[in-house]
Parts: structure tokens; C-alpha cells; sequence
């Protein structure tokens, strides 16, 4: 299915990319259904997961796996107009009832019992960074497997994820075949807490 179709089975609307003047915030892009179906199928989120997705702009990564997966979900960003769009979409979509939305910048946001963090390189390695620091305190305060994905993670991405202690490589799911691009990038990488 392409990307209309996807939103049309789901019943929202998240196609299309929002620029942003914020240096430290990236402009909305959503994720693409294909590497969203991949990520679901890979088994790292499990329905009885609760799924941030930081800068989730439309809703698009939150809204998908509570249907493909049926996990609870949040999404959080720091822009106003894509939260009031999100939450449009959360009450037409398909266990829209699983989805919760907030506009919230990232690293203000109290980390509850989520357990899986969702990153589209969604702002600066500066905020990347504070939003570890949070969740590594969250994990010391509350052990529990906190599990982090970065789809196309950039180098800096990596870097701070590498200059985490805590965190382990758990996975790395090749999503080069999905585009024909064929970017080293175009990858989702796994970690864990």
C-alpha cells in the first residue's frame, strides 16, 4: 500500500512535511509506512508496550502501531498545530482510544511507564542528548526494559546513543530495500536499557 492508502485504511491525515524555524526542532516528516510495517512486524513492540513517539507531529508512528500492534501509545510534540491536527486524527482513526497526544517539548517531558522511546531524528543532538540523560535517570529511578528506536538515526544520533553507558545495541533493521535511494541510513536502530 502507499502512503494515501495507508491513511485512508486508518482513517487520518499525515501525509505532507511542516517546516519549522525552531534550529533545534526538525520540520514534520512523517515516517514511512513501509519502514513502520517493517518495524512492526520486527517484534519490538508488543502489545503490552506503552510506545512514546517524540516529535510525532501528525500521529502518524502512535496511530499505526496501536493498530498493527495494539500497545498503547503517546505522542508528544513541541508544536501546537500538529498536536491539534494529531488529536483530529486520533478520533477518527482505528484504536484511536489507545492514543494519547501532548504538546510538550521533549526535554520537559515526565517519562511515566512508557517502556518504548520513538525517534525520526526529531530534533537537535543537543535535545537528543538531554532526552537520554531523562530517560537514563528514569531507568535508574524504576529499572525496567526501556527499549529506544531511531529510524535513521543521523551520526551525531549515533554517537550520543554509543556515549550512553547504559544502553546496549540490540538490533539494527535494514530498510535500504524498502527505497531507491539506497542510503546507509535508511535503517532503524535498536537499544536498550
Amino acid at each position: 500500500m502507499n502512503e494515501r492508502e495507508w491513511d485512508k485504511r486508518l482513517h487520518i491525515k499525515t501525509i505532507g512535511r511542516e517546516d519549522e524555524s525552531n534550529p533545534d526542532y526538525s520540520p514534520y516528516e512523517p515516517t514511512p509506512y513501509s519502514v513502520l510495517e517493517r518495524l512492526a512486524k520486527s517484534g519490538h513492540i508488543r502489545r503490552k508496550d506503552r510506545l512514546l513517539d517524540y516529535g510525532c507531529g501528525k500521529g502518524r508512528v502512535a496511530l499505526f502501531m496501536a493498530s498493527a500492534v495494539g500497545c498503547r501509545a503517546t505522542g508528544i510534540d513541541h508544536a501546537q498545530k500538529l498536536i491539534d491536527i494529531a488529536v483530529e486524527n486520533r478520533k477518527s482513526a482505528r484504536l484511536g482510544d489507545r492514543v494519547t497526544f501532548s504538546c510538550c517539548r521533549a526535554e520537559q517531558y515526565e517519562i511515566r511507564d512508557e517502556t518504548v522511546f520513538f525517534f525520526f531524528n526529531p530534533f537537535s543532538e543537543r535535545v537528543f542528548g538531554g532526552v537520554l540523560r531523562r530517560l537514563s535517570h528514569s531507568w535508574q529511578e524504576s529499572p525496567r526494559a526501556l527499549t529506544v528506536i531511531c529510524c535513521y538515526p543521523s551520526e551525531a544520533y549515533l554517537q550520543c546513543l554509543a556515549a550512553t553507558p547504559e544502553l546496549k545495541r540490540l538490533d539494527d533493521i535494514d530498510c535500504n530495500d524498502l527505497f531507491s535511494s539506497r542510503s546507509a541510513r535508511e535503517r532503524i536502530v535498536i537499544y536498550r536499557y
